[in-house]
């Protein structure tokens, strides 16, 4: 029998939830990590890496029971990020080991009616879990994810505006403006759906790259008095994310603005990378790898 205990596990998770509860309801899993080892105190056994695999025991513990969770619709994962659900924030009422039961019990009566979608439950076998393959795919999907985003945090202001420019070309616009280094007045981008910008929509884009720094409401409001002058569609990208306050202002405005925080433009990366020029895809290569997916 494994060592870490229900209650324990329902620590981890609940911790999880109260984190992703904080910073507007997701975080990628390398940020929501490093939050929760902020607030818990582990073990050495805890820390200590499992032995075939290497992973890291609670993280690996955490990461297989958070499919419990998911069976139970209090979380959502996507590409490496996770997304607390409404249920899963009256989730946090429960008290752990309670939480954790409830969470079990929901993926027990999720594998009844799907019988030949998992094989035999793995049961408190901590060695067991590391070898997983729902916990192996996560561990991997995480990590890659966890390398893109440290490359890009790595790069300087002016690299990650080329990057910016480039992924819209990617999507098929046109960027005839790049601000210089120096002031821009605001903007940093501008593209269009034609070379002549004919077409609408013309698109005036902000680049923030300012890890740990989030957008605020004011820096908003700077782009919505830019866009007020000819009808543009606004776009900020954020690798420091966006203040809630500053979310509200741009859920009020009248103006379309698009918000891309770090782990959404690395989603549109990904998602645009074939169609990037080859001299574009050199500013953050790719190489995909095939995995079998999880049923779960």
């Amino acid at each position: 029998m494994g060592k870490i205990d229900q209650h324990r596990r329902g620590e981890y998770l609940q911790t999880a939830f109260k984190v992703l509860s904080e910073h507007n309801d997701s975080l990628p899993l390398r940020e929501l990590i490093a939050e929760i080892q902020k607030r818990l105190t582990f073990t050495e056994y805890e820390v200590s890496p499992l032995p075939k695999s290497g992973y890291i025991r609670w993280e690996s513990v955490m990461q297989f029971y958070s499919i419990d969770c998911a069976k139970a619709g209090w979380l959502r994962k996507h590409k490496g990020v996770w997304y607390i659900t409404e249920e899963g924030k009256k989730a946090l009422s429960l008290p752990p080991e309670k939480f954790m039961t409830t969470a079990t019990d929901a993926y027990r009566n999720w594998r009844k009616m799907n019988p030949k979608k998992e094989p035999d439950e793995v049961e408190s076998d901590e060695e067991a879990i590391s070898e997983d393959r729902s916990t192996v795919f996560q561990s991997a999907e995480g990590r890659a994810r966890e390398e893109i985003a440290e490359y890009i945090e790595a790069l300087n202001a002016y690299d990650f505006q080329d990057l910016v420019a480039a992924l819209f070309r990617g999507m098929g616009y046109f960027t005839p403006f790049e601000a210089p280094k120096g002031k821009d007045g605001g903007i940093d981008i501008v593209a269009y759906k034609d070379p002549l910008g004919a077409s609408p929509p013309r698109i005036r884009i902000q680049v923030k790259h300012r890890a740990g720094t989030p957008v605020s409401r004011a820096e908003v409001g700077d782009l919505i008095s830019n866009l007020k002058k000819d009808g543009s569609v606004g776009v900020i990208v954020s690798t420091g994310g966006f203040s809630s306050d500053a979310l509200m202002k741009i859920r009020e405005a009248n103006e379309h603005i698009e918000a891309i925080d770090l782990d959404r433009f690395i989603t549109l990366w990904e998602e645009h990378y074939e169609s990037l020029s080859t001299e574009d895809k050199i500013l953050l290569p790719l190489k995909s790898v095939s995995f079998l997916a999880p049923e779960n």
